[in-house]
């Protein structure tokens, strides 16, 4: 979710929304976060409301982000095999980072509403294409209340809040 990149995306809003959402929740419930940019020099960097809640972003130049990140040569130690997987465009770099994630035996999904393209085709062949490689397509509150599980957890009231924006 890079500045310039977000500039030349008509709608991206909503996109960026819905990343801040997950990232939310995520650091609620105690989820690990990884991140990744994309040559940042040409494509500027992560949007500020994302770039403070994600903390350190590792460059990349490679479309794939997989090779970026320490952990992604295949299920963690601690047995977490289950990655969500957002970003830009998801027809280059999402897709290309969550087929090697696939490959590398981790269970991806894809909250659709967190991901986005320049172009929608783009995104709709994209998400197509992940579906029939084994990505999970799914939706950020989705993938946040899989997370919290129950509403008897504790964060079950807080995530409520973030997911329906009442504080």
């Amino acid at each position: 979710m890079q500045e310039k990149l977000l500039r030349a995306m008509e709608g991206s809003d909503a996109c960026v929304s819905r990343c801040e959402l997950l990232v939310r929740g995520a650091k609620l419930l105690g989820i690990p976060i990884s991140a990744t940019e994309q040559y940042p020099k040409g494509l500027g960097a992560t949007v500020p409301e994302l770039a403070e809640l994600v903390g350190p972003r590792q460059d990349k130049l490679r479309f794939s982000g997989a090779q970026a990140l320490e952990w992604a040569g295949g299920p963690i130690e601690d047995g977490r095999h289950q990655i969500v997987v957002t970003g830009l465009e998801a027809h280059i770099c999402l897709l290309q980072t969550a087929l090697d994630l696939i490959a590398a035996g981790f269970d991806v999904h894809i909250p659709a509403d967190a991901i986005y393209s320049r172009r929608p085709d783009d995104t709709k062949v994209a998400l197509q294409r992940l579906s029939n490689e084994g990505a999970t397509i799914t939706t950020v509150e989705s993938v946040l209340f899989e997370w919290c599980e129950t509403a008897a957890a504790p964060e079950f009231k807080e995530l409520s809040r973030l997911v329906t924006g009442r504080t």
